[in-house]
């Protein structure tokens, strides 16, 4: 499924959000304003002013939301889970230009907060997704010590590793191994 650039870019901002929780099998990644920052300059969220705590609170919040999006063991489940997160952000659609990206659309309200601008927009990209019937892309690693979020975007919806350097070859080198042995 072709996406375009908002919506590739929003996808990948939510997989790297969830992915900082401690839900996903790891330590907490967003333990303070400079992890804040760092992730809101990393993934080049744009019009954010000065953070502070209650911005880390808001977007903890909205990152273990999109987390139960993500392992909901149904469709309506996430659907449920993804309304009850937009329906307490402002959305805004509006176009915009900037940072040299062509026309796209922004969700979120111009005064809005990291976690609504978050939330908007990620959010959206999700919905979209579920309304494309594309629920089966949102994925959990399949390796066994990992619970990490990612969305499958290969053609054939086949990918079950995170990532495929990582979990996906220690979990091939595994299997070779084992044959190996057998």
């Amino acid at each position: 499924m072709p996406f375009g650039h908002d919506m590739v870019h929003s996808l990948a901002t939510v997989v790297e959000l969830v992915n900082t929780s401690p839900s996903t099998g790891g330590e907490e990644g967003l333990s303070g304003l400079a992890e804040l920052q760092a992730f809101v300059e990393s993934r080049k969220i744009s019009g954010v002013s000065t953070l502070t705590a209650r911005d880390l609170g808001q977007v903890r919040m909205v990152r273990e939301a999109f987390h139960r999006v993500f392992t909901a063991p149904d469709q309506p489940t996430a659907v449920r889970t993804l309304n009850a997160l937009l329906a307490e952000t402002r959305i805004t659609p509006r176009l915009t230009e900037h940072d040299g990206h062509p026309l796209h659309v922004h969700y979120f309200a111009a005064d809005a907060t990291l976690a609504e601008h978050v939330a908007a927009d990620c959010g959206v990209a999700l919905a979209h997704l579920l309304v494309e019937g594309e629920a089966e892309r949102l994925r959990t690693c399949s390796a066994p010590d990992c619970d990490r979020v990612f969305v499958d975007e290969s053609r054939n919806r086949s990918r079950v590793y995170c990532d495929s350097r990582t979990c996906g070859n220690r979990m091939h080198v595994a299997a070779y191994r084992a044959r190996r042995r057998a």
